[in-house]
């Protein structure tokens, strides 16, 4: 590895190679900060080092009309060349602030040599106004004018991005919020957008060809000899022995945590890199409404800020019963608002780490400008574990199925079961389940088991219930899926990898209520299961084992039909699923309070159920937020009958 290839992101810690920290020393974070400074948004960039745009009576003019150029943008560092997907020559794009109730018209200028798009992320509207090429509309072609109007249906925190070429990756998207028509059902005094995202001087389409050319090309974290031999002292040589031997016939390693790491990426916060410091400012007992967006291409982000209490108020747009926590994991494409209320004279670090510990975003809350607040150090890389690959089961009664080189006791990372965690499954007969052919509950075509049973609202279980954990039947969905997960099974109730062992309070999934319970609660009246697929060796995503480019027909849904989703991961990585045009009713265990989400993360081996409503005729996108994995083939099309006609073709839901 060239040190070439290492030198992009800043980071204080000695994690990667020398040559990248000569580098750094050498001249320092100034020319990346002051490259990225430049193209820094009205309301990030800073002004003697601080952003002043604050008051929560008057944080910006609610717009209705708005014109955005979307454009390549040169800027320098270290004499070297970067052109960036600037929207009216920034990153990330201006705010877009409008009111629920008005219309919102937006001009959109092409001014790249391609083609260009932008959807507006969790937003409901009109279907030839969603923003996907090829789905919803053409694509804006170069020098072409293409104006957005669509009503504005809600309120809340939101975002938007291209849906082109992995610009996303270049720099194209921004912050958008919907100010409600009347007052918010909780108080602030002052307020912040805080959007994540990562930076890349590679062109994604290079990224791409490397990742595809070798799965673990940006993974500078894998185990080494010292780690085998940690493991030899804690488990014994034999069980570590038969762990590597099970890890490397699935062609996978428990460091795969994410596709893409810090010694290519660099986090930004609000479009700065972590030296440059974002600051926003406060008085001390004010509170203040910070919105997180994670518009990251391949990476998750932990949030805290340590020395305050975040009290979680809305998720995906949506208000929640209020949650305190002191960290949250916050997928790619999801929004979260916390309120804090800093009390001290000091300032206060916002560190969002990576998921896998390869670097951080970080900024700054503070009572005057110029100051800052203790880096945390990172944490160790998390790893995956047998269990976390659906390799272990608890049914039954029984403590668990012991695989080679497990440890089902004392070294199981999975944490007991907490309030709202699924039960066990009971009643199966073990000897049956090694019978690939045994029928597999809400394992099959849309609307029926496969025992042949019609799926109806008199035989599904009760809406806004967890479902139970499921063997995996003979079905592996294909080339396109490597080692399937022997059980999937609902994890909503688990922090995920490298989270909950601090002491910290994480949020969780079952930690989420709606702020008030649906009006309307119906059982759904057929479901289906989509399965997550892929194969990391071969960089190859895709659902129920086929890329979108061989899927041959829509996901048909009838117009206001009530429908339960299923998904199943039968991968090794979490994934970030997204669904146009409709808001997903989490089966996190609350019923009537279940949570509305735009984006919902499954974890490797989880089963995830989602009821959907749909109301807005047309063809949606349904796609993995992971831009690589969307781009592979992680990629389907929902397409909804218009109101009074019933969908009749075959879904293809299970090809």
């Amino acid at each position: 590895m060239n040190g070439k290839k290492q030198i992009f992101s800043v980071d204080t810690e000695e994690t990667f190679s020398v040559s990248r920290r000569r580098f750094i020393q050498a001249t320092g974070a100034f020319g990346l900060v002051a490259g990225f400074e430049r193209l820094a948004p009205a309301y990030a960039r800073p002004a003697s080092g601080v952003n002043l745009w604050s008051d929560a009576s008057g944080v910006g003019a609610v717009q209705k009309d708005v014109n955005l150029a979307i454009d390549h943008t040169p800027f320098g560092f270290a004499g070297r060349r970067a052109i960036a997907t600037t929207i009216n020559g920034s990153i990330p794009g201006p705010l877009l602030r409008f009111r629920e109730g008005d219309t919102a018209r937006i001009h959109v200028t092409n001014k790249l040599k391609e083609d260009t798009s932008i959807h507006w992320h969790g937003l409901l509207l009109p279907n030839a106004m969603d923003g996907v090429p090829g789905v919803t509309f053409p694509g804006i072609r170069p020098k072409e004018i293409f104006t957005y109007e669509f009503p504005l249906r809600q309120n809340g925190t939101y975002w938007y991005h291209s849906h082109s070429g992995m610009q996303e990756q270049l720099g194209h998207y921004g912050p958008l919020i919907i100010d409600p028509i009347g007052p918010e059902p909780f108080q602030y005094d002052r307020e912040y957008v805080i959007m994540l995202s990562d930076w890349s001087f590679e062109d994604p389409h290079k990224v791409l060809d490397n990742i595809k050319k070798q799965s673990s090309y940006y993974n500078f974290q894998r185990r080494t000899l010292g780690d085998f031999f940690k493991d030899v002292d804690r488990s014994g040589l034999r069980a570590t022995i038969a762990d590597r031997m099970e890890w490397a016939r699935m062609r996978m390693t428990p460091t795969d945590i994410a596709d893409i790491t810090g010694s290519t990426y660099t986090y930004l916060l609000n479009g700065l890199p972590p030296a440059a410091n974002w600051t926003g400012l406060f008085r001390p007992g004010e509170r203040v409404r910070l919105r997180f967006i994670n518009a990251g291409a391949g990476t998750f982000f932990d949030v805290r800020i340590p020395g305050l209490e975040m009290t979680v108020v809305q998720v995906s747009g949506q208000n929640v019963q209020p949650v305190a926590t002191d960290e949250f994991r916050i997928e790619i494409a999801q929004t979260v608002d916390v309120i804090v209320q800093p009390s001290a004279d000091q300032a206060y670090t916002i560190f969002t780490e990576a998921m896998d510990r390869s670097g951080y975003a970080r900024g700054t809350l503070a009572p005057r400008a110029g100051m800052s607040a203790v880096i945390p150090r990172r944490r160790p890389r998390p790893t995956l574990t047998m269990m976390d690959m659906g390799m272990a089961m608890s049914m039954g009664g029984h403590a668990g199925m012991a695989m080679p080189g497990m440890d089902m006791t004392a070294d199981s990372k999975t944490p007991a079961a907490a309030p709202g965690a699924p039960p066990p499954m009971a009643g199966h007969d073990m000897a049956a389940m090694g019978n690939s052919s045994m029928p597999v509950p809400y394992a099959g075509f849309a609307g029926v088991l496969r025992d042949g049973t019609i799926v109806t609202a008199s035989n599904l279980r009760e809406p806004g219930t967890i479902p139970e954990p499921v063997m995996h039947g003979g079905d592996t969905h294909g080339t396109g899926s490597a080692s399937p997960a022997m059980e999937s099974r609902s994890r909503l109730h688990e922090p995920g990898a490298g989270l909950g062992e601090d002491g910290w309070r994480v949020l969780v999934y079952t930690d989420l209520k709606r702020l008030n319970p649906a009006p309307e609660f119906g059982p759904p009246t057929r479901e289906f299961e989509l399965h997550l697929t892929g194969n990391m060796e071969r960089y190859m995503w895709s659902i129920n084992g086929i890329k979108f480019s061989d899927a041959r027909d829509p996901i048909l849904l009838t117009h206001g039909e009530r429908i339960r989703l299923t998904m199943v991961n039968d991968t090794m990585m979490a994934h970030p699923m997204h669904l146009h045009g409709v808001f997903m009713e989490l089966e996190n265990g609350h019923g009537a309070e279940c949570p509305l989400l735009h984006t919902v993360n499954v974890k490797p081996a989880e089963r995830v159920s989602l009821l959907i409503t749909p109301m807005d005729s047309g063809s949606w996108a349904f796609h993995c937020h992971i831009m690589l994995h969307m781009e592979v083939g992680m990629f389907r099309v929902f397409k909804v009958s218009e109101p009074g006609s019933v969908a009749t073709k075959s879904d293809g839901a299970h090809k």
